[in-house]
């Protein structure tokens, strides 16, 4: 990374009005599938999931706006889009009438100059004024083996409220998945905008320069969670009190930092994670079903003749050997 410091688009929802499914799926790109259920109270949906991380969801045809179309574009695709592409989708949006219903800005500090425990720390000694109801603090451990932590995540507000800023150890999270990449991420502070202040940020992304656009993000972060040199113990002061070092230095990071496109590498070992976490319930059933293990071994042939490049890419990457949960060394993934 050529920056320690750097701002990703990690969700993108909206809501058009005046177009179809087959337009929107042409602007977003990808393949697309008919899904046989609805989705977010649409009767009618389709799903995008290449193996990775990321999965895009398009519903449409309620009762009462039938020609309404809904798109909730999760981490993994909507990070691996560039800021034109970006900034062409939401401006898409805007001439169809639509709007933006949620957008997440994942800040992140790869060299994890402030790890959680500071923070957390800070919140305990009464040194954070946010407009936040509530602070969580939630850690994750493994409940076999050596109990190791798997992830330690700060949540400063609500599902519920348009603002929620969640707080987490980025760098531990894809560690414990087997990631690849974790070294090359730290802290990762991860501002979700939901209803008005989405729409209003992603109107600023559709028109602001990235500077611009920048410091409204940090303006927003800042407006919400401060770290001030105070106690539990002032009162109004707590808002004129200096601001914290670290926090200064931080935002002051972020503002400078780069706004990142994701590199989502496909490999033969997250389509299988991919696989056994969304596919591995519903091939059970199949395979319960008289002939249904039968059928299933057809799809999968049939399944060659609807290869890609990509398919095919996969196939020529070298076998790598791993341990895996159950225990079997040296498996190839």
């Amino acid at each position: 990374m050529d920056s320690g410091f750097t701002l990703t688009i990690d969700w993108l929802a909206f809501t058009v009005l005046a177009s179809n499914p087959e337009e929107t799926m042409r602007v977003l790109g990808g393949d697309w599938s008919k899904a046989k259920g609805g989705f977010r109270g649409y009767p009618l949906s389709w799903m995008r999931s290449d193996g990775l991380r990321g999965v895009g969801k398009l519903g449409t045809n309620a009762p009462r706006r039938p020609n309404e179309i809904h798109v909730d574009l999760s981490g993994g695709l909507a990070s691996a889009l560039t800021l034109d592409q970006i900034r062409t989708l939401l401006q898409w949006v805007h001439k169809q009438q639509g709007h933006v219903t949620r957008i997440d800005c994942a800040l992140d500090d790869r060299a994890g100059t402030v790890p959680v425990r500071t923070i957390r720390e800070a919140v305990a000694a009464g040194q954070c004024v946010t407009r936040a109801a509530q602070v969580r603090h939630i850690v994750s451990n493994l409940t076999h083996g050596t109990g190791a932590t798997t992830g330690e995540t700060m949540y400063f507000g609500s599902p519920q409220s348009q603002t929620l800023l969640r707080i987490y150890d980025k760098r531990l999270e894809l560690q414990s998945k087997g990631q690849e990449n974790w070294p090359e991420y730290g802290t990762r502070w991860e501002l979700e905008l939901k209803k008005d202040r989405a729409e209003q940020c992603a109107r600023a992304l559709a028109t602001l320069d990235e500077t611009d656009w920048k410091e409204l993000v940090i303006g927003l972060l800042r407006s919400y969670v401060d770290f001030r040199q105070t106690s539990n113990h002032a009162d109004e002061e707590r808002y004129r009190a200096p601001m914290l070092e670290w926090y200064a230095l931080l935002t002051e990071g972020f503002q400078k930092g780069r706004l990142a496109q994701e590199q989502q590498v496909q490999t033969l070992q997250n389509v299988k994670r991919w696989v056994s976490d969304t596919l591995t319930p519903m091939l059970a059933v199949i395979c319960a079903t008289p002939g249904g293990e039968e059928w299933l071994l057809e799809e999968i042939v049939r399944g060659i003749s609807r290869w890609k490049d990509r398919h095919r890419n996969l196939l020529k990457q070298p076998a790598r050997f791993h341990r895996s949960a159950g225990g079997h060394a040296g498996s190839p993934c």
